[in-house]
């Protein structure tokens, strides 16, 4: 029987290549959609302005070509610089060769920016495009400087380009009381709000001007279109080199100061701005780092401590198989390391976790833990109270030879741990195989910046998670400047930061990387209030001048 249906031919013939216009936000990265993931994961080709690469790039597979986008102002184009290329050139000659391409933009491809010639340069070509939207530079900004555009009353809003904007819009704008948010510069907001006034609009309208909005470096100013610019020169900020620095203006009563003092929860964050040093192993900083943003912090990773195999990796090779053969009751992980040690053992032999069936398995602490869930492998004891060595030989169940078949504990560790564990698991009856799965080593100098920012007051603060991290920072960049803000895990760390001369000003309550986290953020909060209380401005400790006395803090 011949098919009823259309034949595959009467379908056209699409070009392998495709367009995609996505929005990536005002500079925020946890912005981005889901689906503007989903499509920088399949592109061939990112073609992003470059305020935004490092947005979006971090997201885009390995190997995507990433050409430079020539961004031409019109002075270039007068001094005889030449176009080398521009955007729809990059983005038709990619997709006419069959491949995927990302057109990453600052903010919405269809309120920010000229987006929409490019896509029209698509639909002429007959290149099929998608558009996925992006949170608006215009409506993201305002919402992170606690600036609601609407209220319950509502209100109309109109959006202004002041780069573009004609006399008829900056008349219609001043004739009404509707609130406005312009586009401009920082050197330009001056203008922008004399255009208002000489418009209808009274100088006494509140005006609420932000710079680097949705990141770390955004800094609000309250004014009126009357006053901007003499708060501008007073407080210094202009006349700047950054003057051309794009800004969100936002114009209206109900933009009110008043307002903004009770919504601004981006800027109030307790470390917002705070550039932290989080001297640990890449590995082991990613969930630290993390909570570092939530408080608003800036954290710079640098590696101080490397991870080697061991020189003999027989011990480890007897060990693992064992692990197979049964000759072990229990297995404890005292770090990640450990059990990627272990996990890369494991991958070498074509093994996975069911090899842990019937073992027990102990971690040290929530790291550990969660290292071993990702594994695989759910742990069978977790110290109920301080996460160290001490803490799990209290919960440890000492041997009983009816209960257990087996008297042996694997140990797999780094080759500079200390014995408390196994002298303490000796003492409860146990038998242990301590072996040396890792050994660590001081890591290579940061770069020549990191290490001025460290010694010249750079950084704000400083997280010490061992005595080995403070006394290898210091060994290979130096010593910690005295603005800086020295937060350490535990007493031991404090000791050994204190031998260095450095003045320890936060001491987390418990041994977790976590809790040393919220203690420092406790700290920035409790100074952000005392300065708040004393009306002085709220500062970062590298902003402060030398000195300056501090207390140490617990939480």
């Amino acid at each position: 029987m011949s098919p009823t249906g259309p034949a595959a031919s009467d379908f056209p013939v699409l070009s392998a290549g495709h367009v995609t216009f996505l929005g990536a936000g005002p500079g925020d990265p946890g912005l981005l959609t889901l689906r503007a993931v989903e499509a920088l994961a399949s592109a061939d080709v990112l073609v992003a302005e470059p305020d935004v690469l490092g947005v979006v790039r971090c997201h885009a597979r390995a190997g995507v070509s990433t050409p430079e986008l020539t961004v031409v102002d019109g002075q270039s184009t007068t001094v005889g610089v030449p176009v080398l290329r521009d955007a729809v050139n990059l983005v038709m000659e990619a997709a006419k060769g069959g491949r995927r391409v990302v057109r990453a933009v600052s903010g919405d491809p269809g309120l920010d920016g000229n987006a929409g010639s490019e896509m029209l340069a698509c639909a002429a070509a007959g290149i099929p495009f998608e558009v996925v939207p992006g949170v608006a530079n215009v409506v993201g900004v305002p919402a992170y400087a606690g600036v609601p555009l609407r209220d319950a009353r509502g209100a109309d809003v109109r959006f202004v380009d002041a780069r573009t904007a004609s006399d008829r819009c900056w008349s219609e704008v001043g004739a009404s009381d509707a609130t406005c948010v312009i586009s401009t510069s920082l050197d330009a907001v001056a203008a922008a709000a004399g255009e208002l006034v000489s418009a209808g609009r009274k100088p006494d309208t509140p005006l609420i001007v932000t710079v680097a909005g949705t990141t770390t470096r955004q800094r609000t100013w309250t004014a009126t279109l009357g006053t901007i610019a003499q708060l501008f020169k007073q407080a210094k900020v202009l006349p700047s080199p950054e003057g051309h620095r794009p800004v969100i203006a936002v114009v209206g009563e109900r933009s009110s100061a008043a307002q903004r003092d009770q919504l601004a929860w981006f800027e109030s964050k307790p470390m917002f701005g705070w550039k932290v040093l989080v001297p640990r192993t890449k590995e082991q900083s990613a969930s630290l780092s993390d909570q570092l943003r939530s408080y608003g912090a800036v954290p710079h990773e640098v590696p101080t401590i490397a991870v080697e195999p061991p020189r003999t990796p027989q011990q480890m090779e007897r060990a693992v198989k064992g692990l197979v053969t049964g000759r072990y009751e229990w297995i404890a992980f005292t770090s990640v390391n450990a059990v990627k040690a272990v996990r890369e053992k494991f991958e070498e032999y074509g093994l996975d976790a069911r090899a842990f069936a019937g073992i027990k398995v102990a971690a040290v602490g929530e790291q550990t833990a969660a290292a071993l869930v990702d594994f695989g492998v759910k742990p069978d004891l977790v110290p109920s109270g301080e996460q160290s060595a001490a803490g799990l030989l209290e919960d440890w169940p000492p041997y009983d030879p009816v209960f257990d078949p087996i008297d042996r504990v694997f140990l797999p560790r780094a080759d500079i741990a200390t014995e408390t564990l196994v002298a303490g698991l000796i003492e409860l009856g146990w038998e242990v195989d301590d072996v040396t799965a890792y050994r660590t080593v001081r890591a290579s100098p940061p770069p020549a910046d990191t290490r001025e920012a460290i010694k010249g007051g750079g950084f704000d603060a400083v997280l010490f998670t061992s005595s080995s991290t403070v006394r290898n920072l210091v060994g290979i960049a130096g010593k910690p400047h005295n603005v800086t803000v020295i937060a350490c895990i535990g007493p031991a760390t404090a000791k050994t930061a204190e031998e260095h001369g450095l003045r320890v000003d936060v001491l987390s309550p418990e041994p977790s990387v976590h809790k040393l986290a919220e203690a420092l953020a406790a700290f920035g909060a409790q100074r952000r209030e005392a300065a708040k209380e004393a009306g002085d401005p709220v500062t970062r400790p590298s902003e402060r001048r030398p000195g300056a006395r501090r207390r140490r803090t617990t939480t």
